[in-house]
């Protein structure tokens, strides 16, 4: 019951990398992943991390909650149905992160911050005696983390490379550069500072 899949799985993880080898390639790859984003912010927290954090955390209560309700209700019943159900399908306007991107962010820097925490302590604080209930919370802690991105991870993913009308957006992870009536349409405030001569009264 406790190994759907046959004991040819542990199998053949011990016989790549001996007993325990799946945790061992998991402590490896945390720490490298650790590692990496160290350097990252050692070079570019001025730059380019704080600016980030600036625009994740520059929240809009009641605008991205309507934002993702209606986004929500938008990719499961589609615009059209929304309409014919008496429900408002046009979302609020939105600046560089829309209010899904801003609540994916902000989850997943938590969640990194918390696996990379517990993970340290599961690493190095192991069989030390008297931590018995430290790693214990750690390990619940690092779970849960765990589980709350590989929920939203596979959201994200979806609405990046596959939901209706994202193309451009996705392109962009790759070539750095936004169509300007792409972000006219799905970015209006940050279009209002990227161009604010076109805010102007229109004839």
């Amino acid at each position: 019951f406790m190994q759907p899949v046959g004991d040819w799985w542990s199998a053949a993880w011990n016989g790549l990398f001996g007993p325990l080898g799946l945790l061992r390639l998991h402590v490896i790859t945390g720490l490298l992943w650790i590692a990496m984003y160290a350097i990252y912010l050692g070079f570019k927290a001025r730059t380019e991390a704080r600016a980030f954090l600036r625009e994740i955390t520059d929240l809009h209560p009641v605008s991205d909650l309507v934002w993702c309700l209606r986004k929500g209700l938008w990719l499961i019943l589609g615009e059209k149905l929304m309409r014919r159900m008496g429900l408002n399908p046009e979302l609020p306007p939105q600046g560089f992160y829309n209010a899904g991107q801003k609540l994916v962010a902000c989850l997943a820097v938590l969640c990194s911050l918390g696996l990379a925490a517990t993970g340290l302590v599961l690493t190095f604080a192991a069989n030390r005696p008297g931590t018995e209930s430290l790693l214990q919370w750690c390990l619940l802690i690092h779970l849960i983390c765990a589980g709350l991105m590989a929920v939203f991870l596979p959201v994200h993913i979806y609405m990046a490379a596959f939901a209706p009308g994202e193309g451009p957006a996705l392109r962009s992870m790759f070539t750095g550069f936004v169509p300007l009536e792409h972000i006219r349409h799905h970015n209006p405030l940050w279009y209002a500072k990227l161009r604010p001569e076109d805010e102007g009264p229109q004839d």
